[in-house]
């Protein structure tokens, strides 16, 4: 039968079939309120597709709860052909979706797949997370994703959608879907009236009046369910038997399920499947509408509905592993008129399936349900509370899992209990959950506990130290951890412990020791062959490595972090990989590989944990800044809001500083470095007290702040000799180099000679080729001004040197400074400035900001900025007051 009142929908979605199949996919979200058309439309569209060649696969949401996790997409691979317990199968969720998509595309080959995902506002969270993650790359591939829904909340953000929004029929469709089931159209404005133009209830009534069982002269019928159960009436009584039976069982049957519940031949049920089909209640095993089920379940009285439930229940648990939720769904319905217990089990297992295939949302619903469950003992309530916190954990509801340890540690029957409880928790950016983690920890510690307990308790509270700089306690509580945890010969409390004895060894004097938990986590990861245990300690190895100025050591070792990677899978792994490897690239200057490799990292990372993600890729974009000029991406990234963790508050105030400025913004630059407050008070993270040092020191420079410069040039002596990089996410060269360019800017120029010719050395000890062009480029520039005998001819060819590099690496935020230096040691003293160039010179002489510059001469402030961009290039200067002085001399 031809659809009715659709064809503007349809034509659209061919179009998109067709783009799809050129390559270019998207997802279709269908909404309309029940019985609208949704399931019809999407068959259309289906037919449409296989008549095109392109292969077609269906999943369904179930109507109640019980199904097992991903189940719409398990319904898409089987219709496939593939092995879904295959696919949907592995240790990470990035790496299951992964497969999902993996197996979309091959399938989807070059005739094109269409993906219907029917009543996709009862998915389960795993299965929506799958939908996002494909839909984000469905631009590029051969796919239309059509997904039906009666509402789109929950469904929470889709990439590349459309959305269709089917409305009810009009009067004048009615009346021609009335003609097409052979009513009488006549009664058109009859049946639009009463039905308000719901396709289903137009085509539930049609069939009444044409089977006599409704007249206009009669009550109307106040909805779906009301004619359903007329019907239902003049079913004989095994059919409505095996009806009521089939509702229960869910709106999609097997035949052998009901059959058992009828505790009948499966033969013997066949002819009644017949009845029930011609009767408009089932189509291929499938009721033809939610309604229809809903109406037929709404038949049943109390007692039939329970005893049906018990014996769907008994039915499927002769081979339970994939219904595990369905079966505990049957028997929650039981629980509520008898004891809990027999569902509470069934639920536990179910979550603990559902964690186990990383459906964690699903396992979190499934534990939550098992304690409503009477009656229930504190110890067992205890066990099930740990595994919900670890469970909500996993997907990310940090408030969840602080609850759920709290409630657990409250019921814990045991010290060991009390202890699993507090462990529930980690270290996060979020103070709130620290301060209850730290609570619960310290209790637990408090009593007498397994000593591999107590290690990964000590490892635990040596990570919340470290996250509230309680850099004091690190040392005590991490060696007692980690003794412990030799002792105990626990290979899981070790992990713990090394971790955290990490964490306690910062900085130069820390490095030796960092080495050797670095090795001695590889010889656990060896011996227990653990990925992650191996992938720690190959990062500890790198770190090391870069911080100490051995770049090319990194490089060569590189490869075997991405073994351990590839091993472990998933977005937080990769992006470890990324992010260590972008920041080699970077250091090595090979600038166009690091922001591929960055920009990577950052896309896998943001959307799992968006605080550590958004950090390391601001401090690459301001290393990257500060040799390859300003893109409008490192520009959005100066200007945009990021609140980052408590800890990293001062570090993402003084970075930003110095990246404002690099985007010519001196006045926001100076701000972001005011609300750094006072040095005295400022709070650094342990790994980045250099590079703080280091962003500060620049952004004094630029800024004229010659007292906190003082300061800072003391507080960079002990870090001589050691290189710039804070936990393998940005390198900034040698100290030495920031030390020279402080001393310079003081005016103390022999000692900013003698360290920037350190800092050449270092630089190209280390193989970072741009470092060493920017200390040779401030080294012949320190000469240069000093002017002393000898100076120039010494600057000059350190100055082509740095000009080579600089052209050879693409360092465009040196390319025109080390050209002008170049011409200005070969004699040429012009400085090539405007005239309103020469008046804004003067302006910055008299100290006005870019603000105060623009009002002057009634130009823009972004105006204002290039004008003092332009200058500082032409002349060769890094910093404003160098303006002012040259100003003055002239």
């Amino acid at each position: 039968m031809a659809m009715v009142g659709r064809r503007g929908e349809l034509q659209a979605l061919r179009a998109w079939v067709d783009e799809a199949r050129a390559g270019h996919g998207r997802l279709v979200l269908c909404t309309g309120e029940a019985g609208i058309g949704k399931t019809r439309l999407a068959q259309e569209v289906a037919g449409l597709a296989l008549a095109q060649g392109a292969a077609v696969a269906w999943g369904r949401c179930v109507e109640t709860e019980g199904a097992p996790a991903y189940w719409p997409w398990r319904q898409v691979l089987r219709s496939l052909d593939l092995d879904a317990d295959h696919v949907l199968t592995g240790d990470d969720r990035f790496k299951l979706f992964e497969q999902v998509t993996d197996e979309v595309r091959r399938v989807a080959g070059d005739r094109g797949l269409v993906i219907v995902l029917d009543d996709i506002h009862r998915g389960d969270e795993p299965s929506l997370l799958v939908l996002r993650h494909l839909a984000d790359q469905l631009t590029s591939l051969p796919v239309l994703i059509l997904a039906t829904a009666r509402d789109t909340t929950g469904l929470g953000e889709l990439s590349a959608v459309e959305r269709l929004d089917l409305h009810t029929l009009a009067a004048t469709e009615v009346a021609e879907q009335l003609s097409a089931a052979t009513a009488d159209s006549g009664l058109a404005a009859t049946v639009y009236e009463i039905t308000g133009g719901n396709p289903l209830f137009v085509r539930e009534l049609a069939r009444a009046i044409a089977d006599g069982a409704w007249r206009p002269n009669q009550p109307p019928p106040r909805s779906v369910r009301e004619i359903v159960g007329t019907r239902l009436d003049r079913a004989s009584d095994d059919c409505r038997r095996l009806v009521q039976a089939a509702a229960i069982v869910g709106r999609d049957f097997r035949l052998r399920t009901v059959a058992a519940t009828l505790q009948r031949p499966v033969d013997d049920c066949l002819p009644l499947v017949d009845e029930a089909t011609k009767l408009g209640f089932i189509e291929n095993f499938r009721f033809v509408h939610a309604l229809t089920r809903d109406a037929v379940e709404a038949s049943l009285s109390t007692t039939e509905r329970t005893m049906l439930h018990r014996a769907v229940a008994a039915a499927l648990e002769d081979d339970p592993e994939e219904e595990l939720a369905t079966i505990a769904s049957h028997h929650a319905v039981l629980a509520q008129y008898g004891d809990g217990t027999t569902a509470r089990q069934w639920m536990v297992r179910a979550a603990d399936d559902a964690v186990r295939r990383l459906a964690y949302e699903e396992g979190v619903r499934l534990y939550r349900q098992a304690l409503t469950t009477r009656p229930l003992d504190p110890h067992e309530s205890c066990e099930i509370l740990i595994a919900l916190g670890k469970a909500a954990y996993l997907a990310g509801d940090l408030q969840g899992c602080c609850a759920a340890a709290v409630e657990a540690t409250a019921a814990a029957q045991s010290p060991e209990q009390a202890a699993e409880a507090a462990l529930v928790l980690e270290a996060v950016p979020d103070p709130t959950i620290n301060a209850t983690a730290k609570r619960l920890c310290e209790e637990a510690l408090a009593q007498d506990i397994d000593p591999a307990l107590r290690a990964r308790l000590l490892a635990l509270r040596s990570h919340l130290a470290f996250y509230d700089g309680e850099q004091s306690r690190l040392d005590e509580l991490s060696a007692e951890a980690l003794d412990l945890a030799r002792a105990s010969k626990d290979d899981r409390a070790l992990a713990d412990a090394l971790r955290a004895r990490q964490e306690a060894c910062p900085g130069p004097d820390g490095r030796a020791e960092r080495l050797e938990l670095a090795t001695e986590m590889l010889q656990l990861a060896k011996r227990t062959s653990n990925p992650r245990a191996e992938m720690w300690g190959e990062i500890w190895r790198l770190d090391a490595l870069v911080e100490s100025g051995r770049l090319a050591a990194a490089a060569e070792e590189l490869p075997r972090l991405r073994v351990a990677v590839d091993r472990l899978g998933g977005p937080v792994a990769a992006w470890h990989h990324d992010r260590i490897a972008a920041c080699i690239a970077q250091a090595r200057g090979l600038y166009a590989e690091a922001a591929i490799l960055g920009r990577r990292g950052f896309d896998r990372m943001r959307p799992v944990e968006r605080a550590p993600a958004t950090g390391a890729y601001f401090a690459l974009q301001i290393a990257l800044a500060g040799h390859v000029a300003v893109t409008d991406e490192m520009r959005q990234f100066a200007q945009q809001p990021f609140e980052p963790p408590p800890r990293f508050v001062t570090l993402s105030l003084l970075s930003r500083a110095h990246l404002l400025l690099c985007t010519n913004s001196p006045e926001q630059a100076a701000a972001s470095y005011q609300r750094a407050g006072p040095i005295d008070t400022w709070s650094l993270p342990a790994f980045f007290v250099l590079p703080a040092y280091v962003y500060a020191t620049l952004a004094c420079c630029g800024l004229g702040r010659y007292d906190d410069l003082a300061v800072l040039l003391n507080r960079l002596q002990p870090y001589r000799g050691e290189h710039a990089v804070g936990n393998g996410v940005a390198y900034m060269g040698p100290a030495e180099l920031a030390i020279g360019r402080a001393a310079a800017t003081l005016g103390r120029l022999d000692a900013a000679v003698d360290d920037l010719t350190t800092a050449v050395a270092l630089a190209e000890t280390a193989g970072a080729a741009g470092f060493v062009a920017e200390a040779q480029y401030h080294l012949a520039w320190t000469l240069f001004t000093r002017d002393r005998a000898g100076d120039r001819d010494r600057a000059r060819p350190l100055a082509i040197e740095a000009a080579r590099l600089v052209d050879a690496l693409g360092m465009s935020a040196y390319t025109e400074r080390a050209a002008v230096l170049v011409a200005r040691l070969n004699g040429d003293e012009t400085h090539g400035l405007s005239a309103r160039e020469l008046e804004v010179a003067g302006l910055v002489t008299e100290g006005l900001t870019n603000r105060q510059i623009a009002a002057r001469l009634v130009i823009s402030e972004r105006t204002a900025q290039n004008h003092v961009q332009h200058i500082l290039t032409k002349l060769g200067f890094t910093t404003r007051s160098q303006i002012a002085a040259w100003s003055s001399r002239r």
